[in-house]
Order: C-alpha cells, then sequence, then structure tokens
C-alpha cells in the first residue's frame, strides 16, 4: 500500500527532475489538497493512501509539469488571507496586487464609502475591500461571463456583500452607470506586445484578455483614466497597479487629467506597483 507521505516525496522528486520552483511547496499544495489534511499530520500519521487518491496525485503532478497552473489545478488560491475560487477564463490572484488593496485601505474614506474596481477577474480586490472596508459600497465591474462567474462565487464563499456589474470599462456608456464614486481601484491587463511573446508556460493558460495591455501595455491606463474621471467625486482617488517601470508614463496619465497628489507605492520586491492619484 502507498501512503501520503510517499506520494509527497514521489511529487516533490517528480518537480525537482523538472524544475519547478518551490517543488516542496507544489507538492505539499497537491497532497493537502487529494487528501483534505495539512502535510505535517499526513507525515506524522503515516495515512495510506487510496487507489483514487494515489492516481489523482499522480495525474496532478504531471499535469504540473506539462506547465499547468498549480492554481488552477488546486481550483482555490489565497489572496490577503482569504481563499478564492480560480480556473481557466480568470486571472490567478497575485501577491503583488495585495499592494493595491494595502493602499485603499490606507486612505481616508468617508463614512459610507463608493467603491469600483475595475477589470474585476476573480472579485478577489472587491471581495477584499468590502470585508476590510465594513461600511462600503463596493461594485465589481467585468467584462467577461466566466468572469463574473467566479466573482459571485468568491464573494459568496467569502460572505461579502458586492454589486457586480457586466461592462466594458473601456465604453464610457458602462461609465455613465456611475457617479459620486470615492475610490476607483483596477488591475488592467498591462503586459506589452513583448512580455506576451516571453510568458511563462504557466501564464499562457491564463486568459489573455486579463493580461495584454496593448503594445506599449498602456491601453487600459489611457482610456480608463479619461473615461472614468468624471465618475469621481472631486478628491476622490484613482489607484492602478502597474507593470515594472510604467510609473512615469501612468504618473504623467494621471496630471494630464487633472489628478494631484500622486503617490507611487513599492511592493515587497520594491517595484513601484501602485500608482494613485486624486481628482481635483
Amino acid at each position: 500500500m502507498v501512503t501520503a507521505p510517499e506520494l509527497y516525496f514521489h511529487a516533490k522528486k517528480i518537480f525537482e527532475c523538472n524544475q519547478i520552483e518551490s517543488a516542496s511547496f507544489e507538492a505539499m499544495c497537491i497532497i493537502e489538497h487529494v487528501f483534505g489534511k495539512k502535510l505535517a499530520s499526513l507525515l506524522l500519521e503515516k495515512t495510506t493512501a487510496s487507489e483514487e487518491q494515489k492516481n489523482t496525485v499522480n495525474n496532478l503532478a504531471y499535469r504540473r509539469i506539462s506547465g499547468y497552473p498549480l492554481q488552477y489545478l488546486l481550483g482555490k488560491w489565497e489572496f490577503f488571507g482569504l481563499p478564492f475560487y480560480v480556473g481557466e477564463g480568470v486571472l490567478i490572484p497575485r501577491q503583488d496586487t495585495e499592494t493595491l488593496v494595502e493602499t485603499v485601505l490606507k486612505i481616508k474614506l468617508p463614512e459610507n464609502p463608493k467603491i469600483l474596481d475595475l477589470c474585476s477577474g476573480s472579485g478577489c480586490i472587491a471581495v477584499t475591500l468590502a470585508l476590510n472596508l465594513k461600511n462600503a459600497e463596493v461594485t465589481a465591474v467585468e467584462i467577461s461571463d466566466k468572469a463574473v462567474e467566479y466573482i459571485k462565487k468568491n464573494a459568496k464563499l467569502n460572505d461579502s456583500e458586492i454589486n457586480i456589474v457586466m461592462g466594458n470599462v473601456l465604453s464610457g456608456e458602462t461609465a455613465k452607470m456611475f457617479s459620486g464614486i470615492d475610490v476607483i481601484v483596477c488591475n488592467p491587463p498591462y503586459l506589452t506586445a513583448d512580455d506576451m511573446k516571453a510568458l511563462q508556460k504557466e501564464v499562457t493558460f491564463e486568459p489573455e484578455t486579463a493580461l495584454f495591455g496593448g503594445n506599449d501595455g498602456l491601453d487600459f491606463y489611457k482610456s480608463i483614466t479619461k473615461i472614468w474621471r468624471d465618475c469621481l467625486k472631486s478628491g476622490g482617488v484613482l489607484a492602478y497597479e502597474i507593470g515594472m517601470g510604467q510609473e512615469s508614463d501612468v504618473k504623467k496619465m494621471l496630471e494630464e487629467n487633472n489628478f494631484t497628489n500622486i503617490e507611487m507605492t513599492k511592493d515587497l520586491s520594491g517595484i513601484i506597483r501602485v500608482v494613485r492619484g486624486e481628482k481635483i
């Protein structure tokens, strides 16, 4: 009989032989997913694996070394300490984006702020803000059918009350639905044409529409800054996640559209990850 510990070390070895970064971590994630227990307990108890569990671990391990994202294999991923459903058709939440959430949480807001999350994707930003700003009215705006379904599931999973609007953030008609907004937060597609050619295998499984921001990666910033500015109250904040090296261009766009008090925030790697400004 095969045990859970044996399956863990088997998966770990497969990952190491195939140059999977964090082989131990990824093997642990798969084992815990299949057995529904923490690895420490499985190692201590030397839990026996059923034939189905053995086959599932092997299947997941070999799908992973083919380049399929670990997060999609697990079906859930953590963001800001919260669980979120993920899968094909939705961008995987990343730690870099937590910087955007932290930036918004530090803004001095009115008693019942109105917040928009544009290009919401999995809804991780909208749900996290709603849970951390108890009196906020948070609305997620998203164009993708698949992503909207994930937003709904993730709001329910985290017992979070948010509004969900299906619409194109590049359309003035969508923006006309909103007014008197205190904060607009957005993690738009921002990869350049060159970035798209150099994607890691794992990232190619994520939706291109959530990644590609035009030849220079700035298409969404250019349009959103102009289209959505008038939805903000005077003094309202527009906060963007940006790609590495895009801060000067995005800052200039905000300035050209009458935003002031522009601030930049670095992520944990020391890269400028967020640019925010206040509407004059």
